[in-house]
């Protein structure tokens, strides 16, 4: 079975059940409410925030929503993360959760200002 590409966010939030369409747009406004000069990019196949770099990513899953913060992001705030599963470089959110509105905007504010530093 051949992968799809995505060319927009759009397109691959509309790939997704309802459920976690609205899931995923939910993340995509804080993100962007949080950084709202960051360009809107697909990278990996998955929706990016960019401004210099990219800031974030963020992804759809069968049980979560994962959001990447890359390894910086993740080490600043791990002591936030309470119950959610994370790795060196991700941090997963379950379906049947809201998704943690302050935790992921002070992530991205915390890779923005990373970025500008750059």
């Amino acid at each position: 079975m051949e992968t799809k590409k995505f060319n927009t966010i759009d397109e691959y939030i509309a790939s997704f059940p309802n459920e976690i369409q609205l899931l995923l747009e939910q993340m995509r406004s804080i993100i962007k409410k949080a950084a709202p000069n960051a360009t809107e990019v697909i990278s990996y196949q998955m929706p990016a925030f960019k401004q210099n770099k990219i800031l974030v990513y963020f992804a759809g899953y069968k049980n979560h929503i994962g959001f990447y913060p890359t390894a910086t992001g993740i080490e600043a705030f791990k002591h936030e993360f309470g119950g959610y599963k994370w790795s060196k470089g991700a941090l997963q959110f379950p379906l049947d959760l809201p998704l943690p509105e302050e935790l992921i905007t002070k992530m991205v504010l915390f890779k923005l200002n990373e970025d500008l530093k750059k």
